[in-house]
């Protein structure tokens, strides 16, 4: 099966290029690396051709509403329009648990994406996660200087491998529209993740809680999975550490 993986040279996005590849699937890396800017569209309708199904884990490192509406919106738009022309019978979309609660600039992005697969005619399946184990680290790196400020909120992060696992499973069924959400197995406070962080890296840090002006959505758990059924991961963050 020929899947057009947007995103695939990004951190879940080689995780799904591997297991395509081990599962005998013949991946597409669609990257401007490689050729394809999804946001113009240049070279899609070729990297598309084929394609039964795309996988888009495209991402945008920004905390402005308008550029990551205006990235998502755009580059979903393209795939649609490309995977359509193409005959894609199946459009699956990684997204992230809470957009819909936590009115971060980021997720507006995210909702808009989410809505434009919902209208775009394609069959279509959105997968929403939980952070990767990879977050706290990466609010590291966001906050240089001695001080790392981290907002107080539980948070439930989950190994990016099994994401990509699960979006793989996924893409080889039919689509079934808003999938079960997925989350790791623990829940806990972001401060004292990225406390460990620093601990197992050696690093000299004074992490600084930072409470959220009027107890927000995420300062309640608005980034943990909305109640009933979804998917458990299965690697805990302290596994995750240590094999780092």
């Amino acid at each position: 099966m020929r899947v057009a993986v947007a995103g695939g040279t990004g951190l879940i996005g080689r995780h799904v290029v591997a297991l395509l590849e081990q599962a005998g699937n013949e991946p597409v890396v669609l990257a401007r690396s490689r050729g394809v800017d999804i946001t113009t569209g240049s070279g899609l309708d070729g990297a598309l051709a084929g394609a039964h199904a795309v996988i888009d884990v495209s991402n945008v490192a920004t905390l402005s509403k308008k550029r990551s509406v205006q990235f998502f919106t755009t580059g979903t738009e393209r795939l649609i329009e490309a995977g359509a022309r193409a005959g894609v019978r199946h459009h699956l979309a990684l997204s992230i648990v809470g957009i819909d609660r936590v009115g971060l600039g980021y997720y507006a992005g995210k909702l808009s994406q989410e809505d434009l697969i919902r209208r775009g005619g394609l069959p279509w399946t959105v997968l929403r996660a939980t952070q990767f184990h990879e977050f706290a680290e990466q609010l590291l790196a966001r906050s240089p200087g001695p001080l790392a400020v981290v907002p107080r909120m539980q948070v439930q992060p989950v190994a990016a491998r099994e994401v990509a696992h699960r979006l793989v499973e996924l893409a080889s069924g039919p689509a079934i529209g808003l999938a079960p959400e997925m989350a790791g197995p623990q829940v806990h406070e972001l401060v004292e993740l990225v406390r460990q962080v620093v601990r197992a890296r050696g690093r000299r840090r004074l992490v600084v809680p930072l409470p959220i002006p009027g107890g927000g959505a995420a300062a309640r758990g608005g980034l943990l999975p909305s109640g009933g059924d979804y998917t458990r991961g299965s690697q805990r963050f302290e596994e995750w550490l240590r094999a780092g």
